[in-house]
């Protein structure tokens, strides 16, 4: 498409592709700024081209070594090739940018950054899976970068433990199964006490095959599951052979223990969410007195911990399902103190009029992706003292931050980031407001 070209990178976007302004803007993946790189455009966009790293003419300070064999075609990671304090300076500057550009607010006080192990940390995760002719055999693996194909994985990094290390004894299992050619994509789920595979089934398992399944189980010591359709399908492979304890983890700082289903979403990085769990509660200075309202509250993950700590606590989420395994966490760990209402918070009207001024002290807030737009008036309505707003997005974080301060007059206290998915470009945040008097 091009000659090769001779560059400085500038910047990083938000898919950690190094940026360079030559004429018209190129995303170089794999190129970090400030190095010059020899490129050659691939692809041509409106607003930007897209090239291929050719070489890595002069490095930058932050260069590392990848420890994954497949990083640049795998999808999984993004940023092996930084420097892991270099991740966490870029992922800081991103979410300072945005609230600055789109919230037109900084916070009074950065807060250290959160950060854990930085391999063999992902507890969650859905692996592609996908017969390739060609090849004669199945693949496992993330997807390719900026691809639908499978990644020809031997082993993953950043997988938890055993998961990492079963990628390809997935893979042989699957291409030694009549029932390998059907199977879409493998969820996982490592527990404290267990690690779960479920399997998404296109067809009936013959016996022969059911049989390999059960083999594989006892020999690498996992639970595996079969899915035939939604998420009501989830069938243990091995049911009626007896009790099992659930899938769980614990949070040991506050004596609570979290039982979940293997589809459930449950935090990636589990030495993190630890951190996170117990810098919230540190953040909103509970006192034996609060009341606190939490928003997208899932299994229990930070309201059960804030029920241990104040007078009472409310959980509302959209999930049926998860609302029904949070109160039976909640019995599972004594606690009479916390409520939980099912609501579609993408609704507003679903919360219009519920509570009135002063029925809670403290608002926690955990949305997905596209934030909490649709929640913002009922906080402003309850007028709570504080607001943790727990975000995977730094534009929705900053969109619903702009409201809280502009429209209804709160202050925004502290912010920081925390690092739940290491060598990725996805950036966890939060951001304390408290209302201003």
């Amino acid at each position: 498409m091009s000659e090769t070209e001779l560059g400085a990178v500038d910047a990083l976007t938000h898919e950690g592709e190094g940026v360079v302004h030559a004429g018209k803007t190129v995303f170089v993946a794999g190129a970090l700024p400030g190095e010059i790189v020899r490129f050659k455009r691939v692809r041509r966009r409106k607003r930007h081209d897209e090239a291929t790293l050719l070489e890595v003419v002069q490095p930058a300070a932050g260069r590392t070594v990848p420890r994954c064999a497949h990083f640049g075609v795998c999808g999984g990671c993004a940023l092996q090739h930084l420097d892991a304090t270099q991740q966490i300076q870029a992922k800081q500057a991103e979410v300072r940018d945005t609230l600055e550009r789109v919230a037109l607010a900084s916070p009074e006080h950065w807060l250290e950054p959160l950060t854990g192990p930085a391999w063999g940390y992902r507890r969650r995760a859905r692996l592609g899976a996908r017969y390739v002719t060609k090849k004669g055999r199945v693949l496992v693996g993330f997807r390719e970068r900026l691809s639908p194909y499978v990644t020809a994985t031997e082993r993953c990094e950043v997988l938890a433990p055993p998961v990492g290390e079963l990628i390809r004894p997935l893979a042989e299992l699957l291409s030694d199964l009549a029932l390998g050619k059907h199977v879409p994509q493998i969820e996982v789920a490592v527990a404290d006490n267990a690690t779960a595979l479920v399997l998404r089934v296109l067809e009936n398992a013959s016996a022969e095959d059911l049989g390999r399944l059960r083999a594989f189980e006892e020999l690498h010591r996992v639970r595996l599951y079969l899915q035939t359709g939604g998420v009501e399908s989830v069938t243990r492979l091995t049911a009626g052979e007896g009790a099992e304890e659930p899938l769980y983890y614990a949070l040991p700082g506050f004596d609570t223990r979290i039982e979940f289903a293997p589809t459930d979403f449950i935090q990636i990085n589990g030495a993190v969410n630890q951190a996170l769990v117990a810098r919230a509660i540190a953040l909103l200075e509970l006192t034996p007195e609060a009341r606190v309202l939490e928003l997208f509250s899932g299994l229990g993950n930070f309201t059960l911990p804030i029920a241990r700590r104040a007078a009472y606590a409310l959980g509302v989420e959209g999930d049926r399902g998860l609302i029904e395994r949070a109160r039976h966490n909640a019995r599972l760990n004594g606690l009479s103190n916390v409520e939980w209402l099912e609501a579609d918070l993408a609704r507003e009207e679903a919360l219009a009029g519920r509570w009135l001024p002063g029925a809670f002290s403290h608002v926690l807030l955990d949305p997905p992706r596209v934030g909490a737009r649709d929640v913002m008036r009922t906080i402003a309505r309850i007028a709570p003292q504080w607001v943790l707003y727990i975000s995977c997005h730094p534009g929705s974080l900053a969109r619903d931050v702009g409201t809280l301060v502009h429209d209804h007059g709160f202050n925004l206290r502290a912010a920081g980031v925390v690092d739940m998915f290491p060598h990725t470009t996805h950036v966890e945040s939060l951001a304390l407001l408290t209302r201003a008097d």
